[in-house]
């Protein structure tokens, strides 16, 4: 029994390293700069979250019951009122959202909570946050990393992530390439999800829609479904907001395992959640702040000699100089500025950094004074 057990791979050693504890030398190289690290390696809000919201938390403070998986019933409003109001979705019930404990656990666990297994495909962009291949891997399938859908071949994906706007790389896809890519899904049967957790973090050209759009799926949301957070438009990332809509078949096929697993949002955050779903007026605010930051940093960027490619949505900006990722990273952490490498999203990005725009006026005003020699 004991050679048995032991001739079985650990869980971890089906998943890819951890890409940042590659990141651990050159963070230290960049902490030692006299003035401190300017760290724009990692997209976490830094700004205060909502009063509105923290009122609403404190006064569902008391909450000595479990929560239902499912969730309230005006979290889900909430959830449903904010798309209909600032993203035309039409069309959803309250059977198809589901709040969850933050975008990447739902992520993470997508593909092993909808029966998707060894011998089945997983499908994301060639440019991807790592969570997509990790939700694969734990469900023991193949994942392959394409954005061209010819790529699949004879294939056909048991599941396909799209990402719009798009970590690392800031890009938006058009209402045509949603179409298409809805009609092919559905055409082959299979699950389309769309990781929109930057949907109102855009800056440049066209504003970008949600996979839940009737003018991307025709009025129907068989086959599709939406991920949501609170964490970049409300800086909620340390309540873990999050929610899944679209066809309630597959919502109801998330909630029957959630259920038994006993993944439920606590209630004061459901409460939390409402507050920022229905308040515009904090999100308008820190759209502005990001915006101004965004600005300094990429004339920055480009003045030092980089391009900056895409970027025109979500919290980050894709910059290159034409040369291996890790020099880059390496110049900055000398100048006490961290980045984070391309390659950590794919091969398709050994040659650019992502820069985050989401510290302190203060650390983005030095980043910008250090890369101006």
């Amino acid at each position: 029994m004991r050679a048995e057990r032991a001739s079985k791979p650990l869980v971890s050693q089906r998943l890819p390293d951890f890409p940042w504890d590659k990141l651990t030398t050159y963070a230290a190289t960049a902490r030692a700069h006299p003035d401190g690290v300017c760290d724009l390696s990692v997209g976490t809000p830094v700004d205060p979250t909502p009063a509105v919201v923290q009122e609403a938390l404190r006064a569902a403070a008391d909450s000595p019951g479990y929560p239902t998986t499912i969730g309230l019933e005006a979290t889900r409003q909430a959830a449903i009122d904010w798309l209909s109001r600032r993203h035309g979705v039409t069309g959803l019930g309250l059977d198809g959202v589901l709040p969850v404990i933050g975008s990447k656990e739902l992520i993470g666990s997508m593909a092993v909570h909808l029966g998707i297994g060894a011998g089945d495909l997983i499908g994301y962009p060639a440019l991807a946050y790592p969570t997509y291949e990790v939700g694969a891997a734990l469900a023991g399938a193949e994942s392959l990393a394409t954005d061209s859908l010819t790529a699949f071949g004879p294939r056909t994906p048991r599941l396909l992530w799209l990402n719009s706007p798009a970590n690392p790389s800031g890009r938006v896809l058009p209402l045509d390439h949603l179409r298409k890519v809805v009609d092919w899904c559905r055409e082959r049967g299979t699950i389309l999800v769309s990781d929109e957790c930057y949907i109102e973090c855009a800056w440049e050209g066209e504003q970008p829609l949600s996979i839940l759009d009737p003018q991307v799926n025709g009025g129907s949301m068989e086959g599709v479904l939406a991920v949501h957070s609170l964490s970049k438009r409300s800086n909620l990332a340390g309540y873990r907001c999050a929610f899944v809509a679209g066809d309630p078949a597959l919502v109801g096929e998330l909630l029957a395992v959630r259920k038994n697993l006993g993944l439920q949002m606590p209630g004061p955050q459901q409460r939390a959640m409402i507050a920022a779903l229905d308040d515009d007026a904090h999100a308008t605010e820190q759209h502005a702040r990001y915006a101004a930051r965004r600005a300094k940093l990429k004339e920055a960027l480009q003045v030092a000699g980089f391009r900056i490619d895409h970027s025109e949505a979500s919290l980050y900006l894709w910059a290159t100089r034409g040369e291996d990722c890790w020099k880059t990273v390496a110049d900055l952490a000398a100048l006490g500025i961290l980045v984070a490498p391309g390659e950590f999203y794919g091969g398709a990005g050994r040659e650019h950094v992502r820069v985050a725009f989401t510290a302190t006026d203060e650390r983005i005003d030095a980043a910008v004074a250090r890369l101006a020699g």
